[in-house]
């Protein structure tokens, strides 16, 4: 356990810990399995699903079908999704979505009153609804916020905000009964205390902050993933990190969370060109700009290459001034705060980390490997990205599986007894939390766009000696940040240093091409009692 015995205690049926759009599908919907607690690190706002700007995929078109949205997702999986969670999420997706704009999601509208719907990288059909122009994202934080604020009139609702989850609780029979957290003076209650329930749901997001730059909020610092593999859940693919190909480039010493230029702007018809202004994707991919993620950053990081510079330009110059204002108005208002203006400048970007394709193992019920304990959104893998997420897939998932796990929730929950938390041995030892900025470094150095044995060698060196010269013993929420961020950067270098080939968003520039004869299949790590991690590789017939 990383944290001092709780001095505090609120109880539950379901403990929910987050607030994007994966947890507050779920907190809503499991009211009706009894009374939720929901935790959030800030502000029930502040989550990664604000940040959204594309928009939420869904086979709604007259032209497009489920079956096709399928295709596409493997596609760009590299060959890893798991087909059947694929078909759940494309099956389901549809209804879900038409229940957001039902809640209040004030999705942009066609002239004939249905969702308008516009195309996405490694999509083949227009299927990505949109609000607010490339606020889709914040449009659906609002809606569920605002039905959640009108729900919690009924008592079985609570919410506590500014509260950093530290640990999860188990039982005497290892399932998870709660978590640890520490809320920061501005919540409701200071210091540590316990959240109880008979479940547990992780909605944490990602892991963004693990990298000097990302497109994340700085809540993302893998909180969720750290607590999952401590408690002794299954974590999956983590190597598989999705680098977004156009965030706005600030310049070499920007750090932190960078400006996003949301994919749908070269949906709607914008060009990549290198520093000498050439379309350098026309000869990379069938689909050019709209080729899948992976392989857009790969060909931005190979023109980067190739001319010397440290961005590309994004032209968007020929879509028109009046069309980028209505259509993209907060990301032209956020060029423009930097003194850049898409309609008449070419735009600097570059890659930048953005989506995380691994995490928490679970099933298609939203279950871990851990009994009572769940996960959904982008903490969780669920098997439906594969090896790289397909654009706009995300707020789908999180949508689909958080209806998922409060359907097993209100069945399962009957006959699980009220919690009663034990000590569990492992790891004590915190990280100083001037620790960060070094591990943030030493990532994306060692386990960027590019990964190769010698960086990634590099890379463990320098998380074991950070692990060892920057010890603390003063719990602070800077330090469990740390420590987490450590945990979840030493197994993905772990896992990236196994896998010896080239998928999806993991790139080895000594093993460049694709292996599905030796590594079609999961790399999946695990703490054994003694708090050490180990890693096995499961080929997919073991895994289906």
């Amino acid at each position: 356990m990383l944290t001092e015995p709780p001095g505090w205690a609120e109880y539950a049926d379901v403990v929910v810990v987050g607030s994007g759009i994966a947890g507050l599908t779920t907190a809503l919907e499991a009211r009706k399995a009894g009374r939720v607690l929901l935790v959030t690190k800030t502000r029930l706002s502040a989550g990664s699903t604000a940040w959204a700007q594309g928009g939420i995929a869904a086979a709604l078109g007259p032209e497009d079908s489920p079956e096709q949205h399928l295709r596409d997702t493997l596609l760009a999986g590299g060959g890893l999704c798991d087909e059947d969670a694929v078909r759940m999420l494309v099956t389901e997706g549809p209804s879900r979505v038409r229940e957001l704009a039902a809640l209040g999601t004030e999705f942009e509208r066609a002239d004939d009153g249905t969702i308008a719907l516009t195309r996405e990288g490694g999509h083949r059909r227009d299927r990505i609804a949109h609000a607010g122009g490339d606020a889709t994202g914040r449009e659906i934080s609002r809606a569920l916020i605002e039905a959640l604020r009108a729900v919690q009139e009924d008592p079985g609702i609570e919410v506590i905000e500014h509260a950093l989850v530290t640990d999860v609780l188990t039982d005497a029979a290892g399932r998870a009964c709660g978590v640890t957290l520490h809320v920061i003076g501005e919540g409701r209650i200071d210091g540590v205390g316990a959240a109880l329930g008979r479940a547990v749901v992780l909605a944490t997001g990602g892991f963004g902050q693990v990298y000097a730059s990302t497109t994340n909020p700085a809540v993302s610092t893998g909180d969720g993933l750290a607590v999952a593999l401590r408690a002794g859940a299954q974590i999956v693919d983590v190597e598989f990190v999705q680098f977004h190909p156009t965030v706005l480039w600030l310049g070499r010493t920007a750090k932190g969370q960078q400006p996003l230029i949301s994919e749908a702007v070269r949906g709607e018809g914008a060009h990549l060109r290198d520093v000498e202004g050439r379309r350098f994707m026309l000869d990379r991919h069938e689909l050019a700009e709209l080729a899948p993620r992976d392989v857009v950053a790969k060909g931005v990081v190979t023109a980067m290459a190739e001319t010397g510079a440290d961005h590309v330009w994004l032209d968007a110059r020929h879509l028109g001034g009046e069309f980028l204002a209505e259509r993209f108005p907060t990301i032209v208002a956020r060029c423009r705060s930097f003194g850049i203006d898409p309609a008449t400048d070419l735009v600097p970007v570059a890659p930048a980390q953005h989506y995380a394709s691994g995490g928490v193992r679970t099933d298609q019920r939203g279950r871990t490997t851990v009994p009572g304990l769940y996960a959904c959104g982008e903490v969780s893998w669920t098997g439906v990205h594969g090896a790289n997420r397909l654009a706009s897939n995300s707020l789908l998932e999180g949508l689909v599986w958080g209806h998922r796990i409060a359907i097993d929730l209100a069945e399962s929950l009957v006959d699980v007894p009220g919690p009663e938390p034990v000590e569990r041995d492992g790891e004590s030892g915190l990280l100083d939390a001037e620790a960060l900025p070094f591990i943030q470094s030493a990532m994306t150095a060692g386990a960027g766009v590019l990964r190769s044995a010698w960086s990634l060698g590099t890379l463990r060196a320098r998380l074991d000696q950070l692990g060892r010269e920057r010890s603390s013993t003063v719990p602070t929420p800077g330090a469990w940040e740390a420590t987490n961020v450590h945990t979840v950067a030493a197994t993905l270098e772990r896992h990236a240093t196994l896998r010896e080939e080239t998928r999806g968003g993991h790139w080895r520039e000594d093993f460049p091409v694709r292996d599905d004869d030796r590594w079609r299949g999961h790399l999946v790590s695990t703490v054994d009692p003694d708090g050490v991690v180990e890693t096995k590789f499961q080929p997919m017939r073991e895994t289906q």
